[in-house]
């Protein structure tokens, strides 16, 4: 089996945290703690067939644990914003923790970034994968539901990185789960990523106020520097929009098949990324907000040293009627299938 493990030390609460190591028939790695269900680690060759880093992370867990990036976790039990920490359902108003300004964000103080999952490895012909599944109890951030949720990340020798998620209520509640890994194709400490070329494959993105949160509206991207629907350097933009892309894109993907939502090339080492999901929605952040972090191997991250693309539904949707719902349903099973697919040009 092209796994490994070994422990990467232990939580307050004497839990043990295992690194996990997948390899599939290319050499690809990638890299997996059962905390946070987090991606610490993915080496992909380049044009020159040296395999490198490209996801930014942190060496020990005390950093993960103090990390407030949200670097390669798994992101529930509410992905991105919801306003004022605050969403009404089935009469009952429910109250979040604030962790974003005024707004709760990817799941509150204590999301499924900073709790223990159950980790099980298994391999098929397609290659290595690793299973998580973590309990959220009834109220646990303010959240109704005891919600029963699997992630499954698999190391394909097609050299994808496919990530599976499904969960299961005992009452109703809203579900947007989503991947947070920060990528630089030419390697986690190259700097930053602004030479990296940008598709998106999305005609609109949904409007948001000054904290970040949708007003409702849907707009077109025509004429407008958000546009990627044709390759565009990220650098010939960034400037035209303050702060930074932090803006969730209304993908032109209507029927919920697996569908190429984003597509990114770096020149430089020739490494080639396509993004496929069966959701809605994609979040693309330019890391506005890293400000010298401290990362692996003395790496500092510094504004815009890597790039999120989260698949997701909409930001606020659990107040945003007219946006598709992200509520679950305890008769309902929650699916959603998102891969990473990798080359060289």
């Amino acid at each position: 089996m092209n796994i490994k493990e070994q422990t990467f030390g232990k939580t307050s609460d004497d839990k043990n945290i295992i690194l996990y190591t997948l390899t599939n028939a290319n050499g690809l790695t990638a890299k997996l703690i059962n905390y946070g269900a987090i991606l610490t680690t993915l080496e992909l060759p380049g044009r020159d067939g040296k395999f490198t880093d490209v996801t930014l992370g942190y060496d020990t867990l005390e950093d993960y644990i103090k990390d407030d990036c949200y670097f390669g976790a798994t992101v529930g039990r509410c992905a991105n914003r919801i306003a004022k920490g605050k969403f009404t359902l089935n009469g009952k108003e429910y109250c979040l923790a604030t962790n974003n300004g005024p707004n709760h964000l990817h799941g509150g103080i204590k999301g499924f970034n900073k709790v223990v999952w159950d980790a099980e490895v298994f391999e098929e012909k397609t290659g290595p994968a690793i299973k998580f599944t973590y309990l959220s109890k009834d109220n646990e951030e303010g959240y109704p539901g005891n919600l029963t949720v699997t992630v499954i990340y698999w190391l394909t020798n097609d050299n994808e990185l496919k990530i599976s998620y499904q969960a299961e209520t005992d009452k109703s509640t809203p579900v947007n789960l989503t991947h947070h890994s920060y990528f630089n194709l030419a390697g986690h400490d190259s700097g930053d990523v602004l030479s990296h070329e940008l598709t998106i494959n999305a005609d609109s993105f949904t409007e948001t106020d000054e904290t970040l949160v949708p007003t409702g509206e849907i707009k077109s991207v025509k004429d407008t520097p958000l546009d990627f629907t044709t390759t565009v350097r990220i650098a010939d933009h960034i400037n035209q929009v303050e702060g930074g892309f932090d803006h969730n894109y209304v993908l032109n993907n209507k029927n919920s098949s697996l569908t190429l939502a984003a597509h990114v090339y770096e020149p430089t080492t020739g490494r080639d990324m396509e993004l496929y999901t069966t959701e809605p929605g994609v979040q693309f952040y330019s890391g506005n907000f890293l400000d010298g972090v401290k990362g692996k191997n003395g790496a500092v991250y510094k504004k815009h040293s890597g790039f999120c693309l989260e698949t997701q539904h909409f930001p606020d949707s659990p107040n945003k009627p007219q946006f598709p719902s992200v509520i679950l349903e305890p008769v309902k099973k929650y699916t959603q299938l998102t891969v990473y697919k990798f080359s060289v040009k």
